[in-house]
């Protein structure tokens, strides 16, 4: 059983256990929980793969935030700091998975909002080679630092990468434009617009399944 010390979590093991342990870390968005995500298992049906969710580390309103959302406008220091913050934390998770017996390519991350911005941050600069990337319905953070911040492994991540045309929080186009630049910068990514607003819809949920399979499925 794969647990951390630095977030509240929630573990569901592989319903059918392959001869090494392939899990996905899952992040929630802005105000939500675990408790948010625990319909994946059963929706995605990876049998072979076991999930851990975890709570973001700062509460909002009854929920959890990643970063601070209030310092918008020109005093963004306290959503920097909190993302930089969260970028440790996530990177000692997957080193601690790892130290459980986890390799780094067996370890997936998930995204939503919030989740997101931080899955494609800890993708970009992971040491290893995970086994994949997904963000849904949301953002880039540090642009400007790219490409100089990847580090060595991240042109050898895998990313999917789906937002909503009709997201009224998050601008569809910026998330297409933000992804086109990493592509541009040489990082393996797919994106997917799907005609939806802030939510996950049932035949995008079947299309990142069906990635997920064919990550797990590589040898």
């Amino acid at each position: 059983m794969l647990k951390t010390e630095l977030f509240t979590h929630k573990y569901f093991p592989a319903k059918v256990p392959g001869p090494r342990e392939r899990v996905l870390l899952v992040f929630h968005g802005l105000g939500d929980s675990l408790n948010g995500f625990t319909w994946m298992p059963q929706e995605l049906r990876l049998d072979s793969l076991a999930y851990l969710l975890v709570n973001a580390p700062d509460d909002y309103y009854g929920g959890f935030s990643w970063f601070d959302f209030t310092g918008g406008g020109a005093d963004m220091g306290p959503a920097i700091a909190g993302i930089r913050r969260s970028r440790e934390l996530i990177r000692k998770l997957i080193a601690e998975v790892a130290a459980q017996g986890v390799a780094e390519s067996d370890i997936f991350l998930f995204g939503f909002s919030q989740g997101c911005l931080m899955a494609l941050d800890a993708g970009l600069r992971a040491e290893k080679r995970l086994g994949g990337i997904v963000g849904v319905s949301g953002w880039l953070a540090f642009q400007d630092e790219y490409p100089a911040a990847f580090s060595p492994a991240a042109k050898e991540q895998l990313f999917l990468v789906t937002h909503g045309a009709f997201d009224p929080l998050l601008a569809f186009k910026s998330s297409e434009a933000q992804c086109a630049f990493l592509k541009t910068q040489g990082i393996n990514l797919t994106f997917q617009r799907y005609d939806k607003d802030h939510t996950v819809l049932p035949e995008e949920l079947r299309d990142i399944r069906s990635w997920l399979l064919e990550r797990l499925s590589a040898p």
